[in-house]
């Protein structure tokens, strides 16, 4: 599970990250971010009911997401707020893929 200090919680840092923050995307996931001024960076997970109704799938994305961000926490550079989102398109993903597209992503940035 992601350290409590690495989370965005409150809904007004979602809402700073994507009024004023830059994106990148791939295939099926995309990251909003905003430098935070923190000496570490903080992650919300976003999975809309457009992916799928049942909330026990879109809680599996989250959980995969979040375990992903905890494995490479300490090789993510320090001080932005990022908010990843997927698409619809990681129901047929497998971890290993989703894993990859992370990296990728954390790359980019």
């Amino acid at each position: 599970m992601l350290a409590q200090q690495y989370r965005l919680q409150k809904d007004r840092d979602f809402k700073l990250v994507f009024e004023h923050g830059k994106t990148v995307s791939s295939k099926f996931l995309f990251f909003k971010f905003k430098k935070n001024d923190l000496p570490i960076s903080r992650f919300g997970f976003i999975i809309g009911k457009k992916i799928s109704k049942k909330a026990t799938i879109r809680n599996k994305i989250k959980r995969r997401l979040r375990e992903i961000i905890r494995k490479n926490i300490n090789n993510i550079k320090p001080g932005f707020d990022i908010v990843v989102g997927a698409k619809t398109e990681v129901l047929e993903k497998t971890y290993q893929e989703i894993e990859h597209e992370v990296d990728c992503l954390l790359k980019k940035l």
